[in-house]
């Protein structure tokens, strides 16, 4: 089995028994403008930022409808995401303003919740307009669908970046102990060689050390007899 899916299988058995619950779109309702509003909801694995991103990329992409709420640069930025007068012919015939709110109900989670108004404050809800509501749970749906394939698409690209580094790593580890391991075979020929050098010259120094004494006793010999040939030479000047 390639190493990707090996990594990929890994990654769904990783995640949490709680991802059970993601990714079911519910009904609900979310208070705005004063009021509590039918809407759709679900719940996705990543931060709200990401979700906030990709819920504004993936609708432009999927249906050509862009959100306002980000402001300039940021600056501006509302809770709210709206698309005012849009065109979304799965959902309606006519033009909808479409709203939605992205939330953090914990670290790693977010909750999308998605409600809309069809003109003169009609609103979508399950039992007044239940095709519209249906075909709003439908966009809900596939965006959770795809979501939860980015949210492992990524999770599979970091664990094989994880899995390259740990490589890299393994690699830089092993050409560590081959290095070390050829300077320890280097160090011990150097210690066998030096060994036998101290071997060597401690027989030579003992070796010299029985000349320093023989040489000893020849510079006495010779001092004496120098002495003697000295005194000689004065006795034989002195007559």
């Amino acid at each position: 089995m390639p190493v990707r899916y090996l990594i990929f299988l890994m990654v769904i058995l990783a995640a949490p028994a709680a991802n059970a619950q993601l990714y079911d779109v519910r009904g609900g309702t979310v208070n705005f403008d004063r009021k509590e509003r039918d809407a759709l909801k679900v719940q996705v694995e990543g931060s709200a930022v990401w979700t906030r991103d990709f819920w504004q990329s993936w609708l432009k992409d999927t249906y050509n409808i862009r959100l306002k709420g980000d402001g300039v640069f940021g600056v501006g930025k509302k809770d709210v995401l709206v698309a005012k007068q849009t065109p979304a012919s799965s959902v309606s015939g006519k033009l909808i303003d479409l709203y939605s709110t992205i939330t953090a109900p914990a670290d790693t989670v977010a909750e999308l919740a998605v409600f809309a108004d069809l003109g003169s404050g009609s609103w979508i809800n399950p039992d007044r307009t239940p095709s519209e509501y249906a075909a709003l749970r439908t966009i809900v749906q596939s965006f959770a669908a795809a979501a939860q394939r980015k949210s492992y698409q990524e999770k599979v690209t970091e664990a094989e970046k994880q899995l390259r580094e740990s490589e890299k790593e393994k690699e830089k580890l092993q050409k560590e102990i081959t290095s070390l391991k050829a300077n320890t075979t280097s160090n011990l020929a150097k210690i066998e060689s030096l060994k036998q050098q101290n071997t060597a010259n401690t027989a030579k120094s003992r070796e010299d050390s029985v000349k320093v004494i023989t040489t000893s006793k020849q510079i006495d010999l010779r001092t004496n007899q120098l002495q003697r040939r000295r005194d000689r030479l004065e006795t034989l000047n002195r007559k």
